[in-house]
């Protein structure tokens, strides 16, 4: 086995490491504890702690939420009842659908809260957190190639956590699998996302997440200037507390990808909002923060030797939309069902087997989905494409019912209704590759 520096201590030794509680991490680690797996979650920040993201839950992401058992019926959840769609001149409000799959009703939480929520849970359940325990690399064992743990920085000092299988959900850095030698695939959808907080007393309370299919500068129409189109796209979710979570986003199928100053962007598009909404600098509250989307699937093999990729390590973001935590929930939850699996049976050929059983499922439940949102995320990233998709699409109200079942992922897996058979149908024919 590799050799270093770090502390050995035999409590720092588990049936499975997991890196990183975020809402992949705390998923998968609260599901296995509850089964009576020995497991450490290990993260690098203390909580509360803040992260990049949206807030906003659509029904995929509250049915996860609702299966690990969490009470989302009090206040400081706020609930909303679809998406407004903005674009074209043209505002439409989609209703989430009715479906036996999914809830009909989405959140908004602060993942300074959510997360802490989570983590809170997997604690509860039996898995011993460490936290201020930044994993730096894996260790591995030289005789059979397989991971044998982690090292970290810690308070004390460099230490060694010890296990057989590791759980990387250590998001879009995925420092676990680089070390594991499972690199980026470069043919897949890649975005990236600034958000920042802003007192918005007019926007705070509202039924619909709110999506900007287009972002105009009107800034500076009180001059001679007429109103400019600016790449990416936006969102407007407000927290019911006086403030929203205003931020926008862009794909690296587009040609200003890499070439834009995505924070300016931000205020240069707010600036252009209706004054009365409040998005300017003075009610800001805090900086604009700034995260990449790993999209469809952008680092595989979901399992080698012992390692799991799981949420954003895994590329796990809706390519479609760029959701990444109903996801990274959905991925955990398959991965603690492969393990436990795995741990059931005797160390060797069936056990493996079980543990590419996680890879496989990963393929069979969002492979053509993701194949399908990477031919989309191409085609939007051409401005002439999303500008004519958005002025005939959004007049028509069934075929942006169709829409919103393919970008959200909310249809049913079987019976349902038209729109649910066309998503089916597309899925079926898209390679899982």
């Amino acid at each position: 086995m590799s050799q270093s520096n770090a502390v050995r201590n035999p409590d720092n030794n588990a049936d499975v490491i997991v890196v990183g509680a975020g809402p992949a991490g705390s998923t998968a680690a609260t599901y296995l504890a509850r089964s009576g797996v020995d497991v450490l979650l290990l993260e690098k920040s203390t909580f509360p702690r803040d992260k990049v993201c949206g807030d906003g839950l659509t029904p995929r992401g509250v049915k996860q939420v609702l299966a690990l058992g969490v009470d989302v019926s009090g206040p400081d959840w706020l609930r909303n009842k679809g998406l407004r769609v903005i674009g074209g001149g043209r505002s439409l409000e989609l209703p989430w659908p009715v479906l036996q799959d999914y809830p009909d009703f989405g959140l908004v939480r602060p993942r300074r809260d959510f997360d802490d929520i989570l983590a809170t849970l997997a604690v509860k359940a039996g898995a011993r957190m460490r936290v201020a325990t930044t994993v730096t690399a894996p260790i591995r064992d030289d005789r059979t190639g397989r991971i044998a743990g982690v090292t970290a920085k810690t308070p004390e000092g460099p230490t060694e956590f010890s296990a057989p299988l590791v759980l990387a959900c250590d998001g879009v850095s995925a420092r676990v699998a680089l070390g594991m030698g499972i690199n980026k695939r470069d043919d897949r959808p890649l975005g990236v996302a600034v958000r920042r907080y802003y007192r918005s007393p007019s926007r705070s309370d509202d039924d619909y997440l709110e999506s900007h299919l287009e972002l105009w500068d009107r800034s500076g129409e009180r001059g001679s200037q007429r109103p400019k189109l600016l790449p990416g796209y936006g969102w407007i979710f407000g927290l019911g507390d006086g403030t929203v979570n205003v931020g926008l986003g862009m794909l690296n199928s587009s040609k200003a990808f890499g070439k834009t100053d995505y924070r300016a962007l931000l205020r240069t598009w707010l600036d252009g909002t209706p004054q009365e909404w409040g998005l300017r600098e003075e009610n800001a509250l805090g900086p604009i923060g700034g995260a990449g989307l790993p999209m469809g699937f952008n680092r595989t093999p979901h399992y080698a030797d012992g390692l799991l990729l799981v949420g954003d390590a895994g590329g796990a973001v809706n390519p479609f939309n760029g959701e990444g935590i109903a996801y990274a929930m959905e991925s955990a939850a398959l991965a603690a069902e492969s393990v436990l699996q795995a741990l059931g049976r005797p160390a060797g050929a069936s056990r493996e087997a079980a543990l590419e059983g996680y890879a496989t499922a990963m393929k069979e439940h969002l492979g053509s989905y993701y194949r399908l949102g990477g031919v989309f995320s191409a085609l939007i990233g051409k401005p002439s494409v999303m500008k004519t998709a958005t002025r005939l699409g959004l007049p028509r109200k069934d075929l942006m019912y169709l829409v919103l079942k393919m970008l959200a992922g909310l249809y049913d897996s079987r019976d349902g209704d038209w729109a649910d058979r066309v998503v089916r149908s597309l899925n079926r024919v898209a390679p899982s590759v």
